[in-house]
């Protein structure tokens, strides 16, 4: 199930990223370091060309075929600023997955998207419209599965994430597509079953 696929990481660099994490002295940012490299490494071993990996705030970086270690390297290049906007990034990565699929450059098993962030995002109705949109162009349901990982407790990016990952069916989506989780939850998990979830949760 995991084989034969590409591997996207959206990775959140917005201002809010700067905020203390828990009780640990971290900020949110320097909290997702260990692990997102972590699941780098997993994707990386999966997806043998390299992951496509991207850093949003407002507006957004794309990196292609990258490896685990070029991971660290956005992270020491790269400080949180601005604001969220998850928007502009998620219709780019899913826009870039059947632009590919169409020229005949996809794996044979879809793709995965994992996005980690805080979840305090601006236009929370058009996020779930490009996931709705994305699974109305799905050729089966395990082609393409989002993971979003949610870093910090904040009550009301709580609420919105569980939406989408529960109740998109009901409003039009062909498949459930998206699958959410905590960083403790992340840190507690395999990372091949944070990747099965993303598929069948």
């Amino acid at each position: 199930m995991l084989d034969n696929r590409d591997y996207t990481l959206i990775i959140d660099n917005s201002a809010s990223m700067e905020k203390p994490f828990g009780e640990s002295g971290k900020t949110k940012w320097l909290a997702l370091q260990e692990s997102t490299f972590a699941l780098a490494c997993k994707c990386e071993q999966l997806d043998s060309d390299g992951i496509t990996v991207y850093l949003f705030s407002r507006k957004f970086q794309r990196f292609d075929h990258v490896t685990s270690a070029k991971v660290s390297q956005i992270f020491s290049e790269n400080i949180p600023a601005d604001t969220t906007n998850l928007v502009g990034v998620l219709q780019d990565a899913i826009n870039n997955y059947f632009t590919r699929k169409a020229a005949g450059k996809t794996k044979p098993n879809g793709e995965i998207i994992l996005v980690i962030t805080d979840g305090i995002t601006n236009n929370r109705q058009a996020v779930c419209e490009i996931i709705i949109n994305a699974t109305l162009k799905m050729e089966h349901e395990k082609e393409l599965g989002i993971s979003i990982i949610q870093v910090g407790a904040d009550s009301q990016a709580t609420k919105f994430l569980n939406a989408v990952d529960n109740e998109l069916q009901s409003i039009g989506a062909k498949f459930d597509i998206c699958d959410t989780i905590t960083l403790d939850d992340l840190e507690e998990m395999s990372l091949t079953d944070v990747l099965i979830n993303a598929l069948t949760d």
